[in-house]
C-alpha cells in the first residue's frame, strides 16, 4: 500500500515561521475513506517513519497515521525549549485527528508516544478517553523510573554530525543496539530517516537539541508516576516489554497484567522492541485484527 505525506498547520507561540504558524508532518497508509483508524506515535528522539513496515502491514485493516512530533522528523522546531512538553504532544495531535474529523481510533505508541496514548485512554472527561478503541503500549507503563530516564536525558539532543552515512549508521546501530537484531536494510532505513543534510556538506541528527535541553532543565530526574491515567483506562491493552528494558521494569509491567492488559516479553531487548520484525509485526497487526 502506497504511503502518503501530509501535514497541517499549528497556530501557537512555538511557532517560529511567519505568521505564527507551524507545520506538524505525518504519513498515511492505507485507504483514505478507512473508518477503522491506526495512529502511530515515536519515541523521544525518534519519528514517524520508524513505523514504515507496522504501518504497511497493519494498512490492510486501518488507516494508518504515524506522526512526527514537534521538533521531530519533518515537522517544525519550536520557538522556545519549553514548548517540548506533553501538553504540546497531546494538544498538536488532538488538533490533528479533529481535523480529519477522527473520534475513534487505534492507538501503537512507543515510549513517550504510549505515554501520551495513556493520557488520552486516561483522561478524566470520559468523551475524551473515549477517543482510544485499543491501545498498544511499547515498553512503557505507568511508571518511568529516574534510573531509566537519566542516560536518556544525558544524550537526548547531543548526538554528532556526520561526514558519511557509514558513519551515521555506525552510531545509529550503536544508539538503538537495544532495540535487538535488525537487517542491514533496516538499519539503513533508521538512519536515512535520522539524518538531514547540513548546509556544505555531511549530515546532522533530525531532531531538535532542544528537546534534550528542555528535559535537563527540569533537574534531577525523578520516577514519573501516571497510575491516576492508568486507573482510568477502560479501553483494551496490549504492552510489549523488551525484557531487559529499563523504562518498563518487569513489576511495572506485572501489575499491568496484573490489571488486564496482555503482555508479550521480548528476550534479549531492552528499551524498545521496534516493531520491525516479523513477529513484533505480526503481535500488533493480530491484535488489533
Amino acid at each position: 500500500m502506497t504511503m502518503r505525506k501530509a501535514h497541517i498547520q499549528i497556530s501557537d507561540r512555538y511557532a517560529e515561521r511567519l505568521g505564527g504558524f507551524r507545520r506538524l508532518t505525518y504519513t498515511e497508509w492505507g485507504a483514505a475513506d478507512n473508518p477503522r483508524v491506526a495512529v502511530c506515535v515515536h519515541g523521544m528522539t525518534r519519528n514517524g517513519r520508524d513505523f514504515d513496515s507496522l504501518a504497511e502491514a497493519l494498512s490492510a485493516s486501518h488507516r494508518v497515521l504515524c506522526i512526527d512530533l514537534a521538533g521531530r522528523g519533518q515537522s517544525d522546531w519550536l520557538r522556545e525549549m519549553a514548548g517540548y512538553s506533553p501538553a504540546t504532544y497531546l494538544s498538536d495531535i488532538r488538533t490533528l485527528l479533529a481535523s480529519l474529523k477522527l473520534t475513534e481510533v487505534d492507538w501503537i505508541g512507543t515510549s513517550l508516544g504510549g505515554s501520551i496514548g495513556m493520557m488520552i485512554a486516561g483522561d478524566e472527561d470520559p468523551v475524551a478517553r473515549g477517543l482510544i478503541r485499543r491501545l498498544v503500549l511499547n515498553d512503557i507503563g505507568p511508571l518511568i523510573p529516574a534510573s531509566g530516564m537519566e542516560p536518556i536525558a544525558d544524550r537526548v539532543g547531543r548526538a554528532p554530525d556526520f561526514d558519511d552515512l557509514e558513519t551515521a549508521e555506525a552510531y545509529q546501530k550503536q544508539a538503538c543496539a537495544e532495540w535487538g537484531a535488525l537487517s542491514d536494510e533496516t538499519w539503513m532505513h533508521l538512519t536515512l530517516h535520522s539524518l538531514q543534510p547540513k548546509d556544505g556538506g555531511g549530515f546532522a541528527y533530525h531532531h531538535d537539541p532542544a528537546i534534550g535541553d528542555a528535559l535537563r532543565a527540569l533537574g534531577p530526574m525523578r520516577d514519573i508516576e501516571l497510575w491516576p491515567w492508568w486507573r482510568r483506562i477502560e479501553c483494551p491493552l496490549l504492552v510489549l516489554r523488551g525484557a531487559e528494558s529499563n523504562i518498563l521494569l518487569a513489576e511495572t509491567a506485572a501489575e499491568m497484567k496484573a490489571d488486564g492488559a496482555e503482555l508479550i516479553e521480548y528476550p534479549g531487548i531492552g528499551h524498545t522492541p521496534s516493531i520491525m520484525v516479523e513477529d513484533q509485526i505480526e503481535a500488533v497487526t493480530g491484535w488489533l485484527k
